[in-house]
């Protein structure tokens, strides 16, 4: 009879031993009530009395469904992203909420297409980074009563009808035009003001300009196939046969 005690007691007592990992809490319940939270190691439960439940405290990483959204300026876009958030407090995590996860997804979504619904598509593509940290603040704010902590949130993907690609594909072209046509405009006027000063030298420069002349005609003679008619000045015309006489 009293082998049957020990043994009965002995096998109670192993059952009742719990192992908790250095990653995980344990929420301590006594008669159904939050006792306390067991810390990793080994811990004993009494059955009957006490339960337990474990919860896993490292980052978790919650991929957001993608979902349909209607930016501030009416374009229909799909978006995803990632949320990344870790339990500060097993306790409320347990207490607070009944499945924290699932909790966690369906604030992301609703609170992803509010904030996006805010904004403008061109703010939304070009500043993706703080309209994710406002997500992730929002988030943040909701989850502490839950005793988690929001990490980060990041956008993984913005999605656009084809029709507003097409769209944004004009936009990006016209914009390349018009940068190409002021880049021009901006060359010509420099352009422009270079000759005026070369002109101003030259004109400044007694025979700057004949040299010039002669320059370009050295430059472009030799083409066989150019025929070039050029006006010399009278006044050079007159040097050349003054020296034809004096030679003579």
């Amino acid at each position: 009879m009293w082998l049957l005690i020990v043994i009965i007691i002995l096998i109670v007592f192993i059952t009742s031993i719990k192992q908790i990992n250095e990653y995980e809490r344990g929420i301590l319940f006594n008669f159904g009530k939050f006792k306390k939270i067991l810390q990793p190691g080994w811990k004993i439960v009494l059955p009957i009395f006490q339960s337990y439940q474990k919860i896993d405290i490292r980052t978790k990483a919650v991929d957001v469904p993608e979902q349909e959204a209607i930016t501030k300026d009416n374009v229909s876009i799909r978006i995803n992203a990632v949320i990344y958030y870790k339990i500060f407090d097993a306790g409320k995590a347990i207490c607070e909420v009944e499945n924290f996860n699932y909790a966690v997804g369906q604030l992301a979504q609703t609170t992803m297409r509010n904030i996006v619904g805010s904004v403008t598509l061109d703010e939304l593509l070009s500043e993706r980074e703080k309209i994710s940290s406002e997500i992730c603040t929002v988030i943040d704010k909701a989850t502490d009563p839950w005793g988690i902590q929001v990490e980060n949130v990041e956008l993984k993907d913005v999605s656009l009808p084809e029709e507003m690609k097409r769209v944004i594909a004009k936009v990006a072209e016209a914009e390349r035009e018009k940068m190409a046509v002021i880049t021009k405009s901006k060359g010509e006027i420099e352009a422009a003001e270079n000759l005026r000063e070369a002109a101003a030298l030259m004109g400044s420069v007694p025979g700057a300009l004949h040299l010039r002349t002669l320059s370009t005609l050295n430059d472009i003679s030799s083409d066989q196939s150019n025929t070039i008619i050029f006006a010399v000045p009278i006044e050079v015309l007159n040097a050349i046969d003054g020296l034809s006489k004096k030679e003579k």
